[in-house]
């Protein structure tokens, strides 16, 4: 398996499936410029320049190995000055030909929405752009419910509460506000996983106290998958369909006794920067064709 070369003219074929399909489409960037280069969260802190991009990329082709087995992927040209493009989940929020892209809160990120809302509109995609003064970070801080009828939208280090309207205006479903207020977990993905069949998958000490009542409302105890510190700390929340980094074998366990079918990716790469499954990955609709036709 090539550790350097990704082929962006063999990303398979998308269909028209549209918002819950039977086999999603995901967004990827291969890590060919990904680097540690600068801090702009607690993991990044001492792995400036200490990230291995031969690693990287063999973590890399096998989740995106793993996402290939169950779903669509679509693939972006990594950008030269941007080496955290590699985390597409933060690209923006997309639903039914429809994305709203990030407007992003550190400058070290901004210079990736241009790159970003360009492959958006030369695929057919409607864009919504986000306003500078109302930091929004898409899927990182913003998840449909498995059914899309919510969207729970994080707020705190790096999505501004005010963001949200724009969501709502955009799509129409509720949107539950949830406030993030440990900084590990600067992104709701980090922490939090709307699973199939009515399931959560959570770490209670990332939220404050009104957005645990939010959660507990919506999902019965039954449905909650709580995640301890140390899993969460490996980013065990940051989950694509159950593909996620190594977990501990008791929540194995868990996720499988309730019928889940667990792959694990090594990623400790990605971890570097701040970032596992989930964050490399970006929900989306088929792209459009110039005929208007879905490819």
């Amino acid at each position: 398996m090539s550790t350097s070369q990704f082929d962006l003219t063999n990303a398979l074929p998308l269909t028209d499936l549209g918002f819950d399909p039977p086999s999603p489409t995901f967004l990827m960037c291969p890590p060919r410029l990904y680097n540690v280069d600068y801090v702009i969260n607690p993991w990044m802190a001492g792995n400036v320049h200490n990230s291995s991009r031969a690693r990287a990329c063999e973590q890399w082709e096998r989740l995106h190995e793993a996402v290939s087995a169950v779903a669509r992927v679509e693939l972006i040209e990594p950008q030269p000055g941007s080496p955290d493009m590699v985390f597409t989940a933060n690209a923006g929020l997309e639903r039914n030909g429809i994305v709203a892209v990030s407007s992003f809160f550190h400058p070290e990120r901004q210079g990736e929405e241009l790159h970003f809302r360009r492959w958006f509109r030369q695929a057919g995609y409607t864009v919504i752009d986000i306003p500078r003064a109302t930091p929004f970070e898409g899927e990182g801080d913003a998840l449909f419910s498995t059914d899309g009828q919510r969207l729970w939208a994080g707020h705190g280090p790096r999505t501004s509460l005010s963001s949200h309207r724009a969501l709502r205006e955009a799509w129409g479903p509720p949107v539950v506000p949830l406030h993030l207020v440990d900084p590990r977990f600067y992104h709701l993905d980090t922490c939090f996983a709307p699973l199939e069949d009515g399931y959560v998958m959570y770490f209670p000490d990332a939220f404050d106290s009104l957005s645990l009542q939010r959660i507990e409302v919506y999902y019965p105890p039954e449905n909650r998958i709580i995640v301890r510190e140390a899993d969460a700390v490996s980013f065990a929340c940051n989950s694509i369909t159950v593909i996620l980094n190594n977990i501990s074998h008791r929540l194995n366990e868990q996720l499988e006794r309730l019928g889940f079918n667990v792959v694990q990716v090594e990623l400790t790469e990605f971890l570097k920067a701040g970032g596992a499954a989930k964050c490399l990955v970006m929900r989306i609709s088929p792209p459009t064709l110039p005929d208007g036709t879905k490819n």
